[in-house]
């Protein structure tokens, strides 16, 4: 056992020298090229079973995702030669499939079209994506930014109060028929904050404090103090908006990076009991989200009651309707939901129309997407880039996890919007730039060492 673990504890081998990684650009072009594929096939079946015959703009449609697409990976090859190669297939494959989820529910909705503009969010997404890998030659410069950025973000947070609520909640800026979400860009400037401020105090916070329970320390005031504030002001403006999802993403992205940094798994059992203790406080004094886990709990009283099935109803339905292998793209009837099929429900449509097979598959690759997320942080050298990544990659995973939660019935509902899947313009375009720094931090964490470094690293 002593053997195992001290094979486990050694660290991983240094990179080799420079000329001899491979960068795996072809790998990425044949990945991409089959997720296009897949899409647009996606696209035309899609026009087949709603009308009858293939869509007018099909020709268009190819033309712009392959260029997009092409684009994206020439901005790869020249400025993160070494980046993951799955990262952009995967995002464009996700993205493409959710565009496929729209149209398919547009057909159904004629007086409430969104893919046109959902394709128009999708492009100004992969255009940052562009612009975030072509500029950002090194993610370290991001670090000294770590308090412009928490004051950007407790901005962008509470700007929306000062608009009407939208479905209840304050989270929306509606301005000359545009709407727009500024906590969506919030999210990876916290994440920023957080790596910053962590990697600069990681050996205070692991090492001081005084002992309060078996490994547990109670970290001093000057050490937890700043990051503890800037938590705790951006979680209360979100519980102001009512925007219980955000929160509980702030909250999961906060205890994961302090446990990241610090290694004591005492953090976690803390977030637990606060998340417990919260989550309790809010639903019993907050009418919208008391509403909310009455209808997790209670999912069929509306048609008890004569009302017929509501949304969460619906939404089972539409997962028991779907079986196996799924009644077909354009076969289904989950836009029985109602406006929110197209974002918090389309998960929803995904496993009517795709079945259980369909929508494994697309849970899969939000994992794939994670886990190389989560192996970038583990090789990179600096301590920043690691909580960066892991911070990034949480994020993702935090998403999909409370979003396939709600529309299951595992948990409440909290009126988030599915990464690349959904509807929601603010959400396309940040997850692309969250895939934009992954793929920076990936290319550093893969990219040689000089010979030298590397003699260095092993002596």
């Amino acid at each position: 056992m002593s053997a195992l673990t001290a094979k486990v504890a050694e660290p991983a081998p240094p990179p080799p020298p420079d000329g001899r990684a491979p960068k795996r650009r072809g790998v990425e072009l044949t990945l991409l090229a089959g997720a296009v594929l897949i899409s647009v096939l996606g696209h035309l079946y899609v026009g087949l079973a709603t009308t009858g015959h293939l869509p007018r703009t099909a020709r268009h449609y190819a033309g712009g995702l392959a260029t997009a697409a092409l684009v994206a990976h020439l901005a790869v090859r020249l400025r993160a030669p070494y980046a993951d190669p799955l990262l952009l297939p995967i995002a464009v494959l996700l993205n493409g499939l959710g565009l496929v989820l729209i149209q398919r529910l547009d057909a159904t909705t004629p007086g409430h079209l969104t893919s046109g503009d959902q394709l128009l969010w999708s492009a100004l997404g992969l255009l940052l994506f562009v612009l975030v890998v072509a500029i950002l030659r090194d993610h370290r410069v991001l670090q000294r930014y770590a308090y412009l950025s928490a004051a950007v973000a407790l901005v962008l947070m509470l700007v929306p109060v000062l608009f009407p609520a939208v479905n209840g909640a304050h989270i929306w800026i509606r301005f000359a028929g545009l709407s727009f979400q500024p906590g969506e860009f919030a999210k990876i400037l916290l994440a920023v904050f957080f790596a910053a401020y962590l990697a600069a105090n990681r050996t205070a916070l692991a090492l001081t404090g005084r002992r309060l329970l078996w490994k547990l320390r109670l970290l001093p005031g000057r050490v937890l103090g700043p990051i503890l504030a800037i938590w705790l002001l951006s979680v209360g403006v979100l519980v102001l908006e009512r925007d219980l999802g955000t929160s509980l993403l702030f909250f999961g992205l906060f205890v994961i990076m302090l446990f990241t940094a610090t290694g004591r798994i005492g953090w976690i059992a803390i977030g637990m009991i606060l998340a417990g203790l919260g989550a309790y406080a809010v639903t019993t004094f907050e009418p919208h989200v008391h509403g909310r886990v009455e209808d997790w709990l209670h999912p069929f009283a509306s048609i008890d009651r004569g009302e017929g099935p509501g949304q969460l109803a619906q939404s089972l339905f539409a997962f028991a309707a779907g079986g196996l292998l799924g009644a077909g793209l354009g076969h289904g009837q989950s836009f029985l939901i109602g406006f929110a099929a197209k974002s918090d429900f389309i998960l929803a449509t995904a496993g009517e129309e795709l079945g259980l097979v369909g929508l494994a598959a697309i849970l899969l690759l939000y994992g794939l997407l994670v886990a190389r997320g989560f192996r970038a942080g583990l090789a990179l050298r600096d301590p920043f880039g690691r909580l960066l990544a892991t911070g990034l990659a949480s994020i993702v995973a935090l998403q999909v996890f409370v979003i396939a939660g709600g529309v299951s019935g595992l948990i409440p509902l909290t009126g988030m919007a599915m990464p690349f899947l959904a509807q929601g313009g603010s959400s396309v375009v940040t997850n692309w730039i969250i895939v934009a720094l992954l793929v920076r931090l990936s290319d550093s964490a893969r990219r040689p060492r000089p010979a030298h470094e590397s003699q260095e690293a092993a002596a």
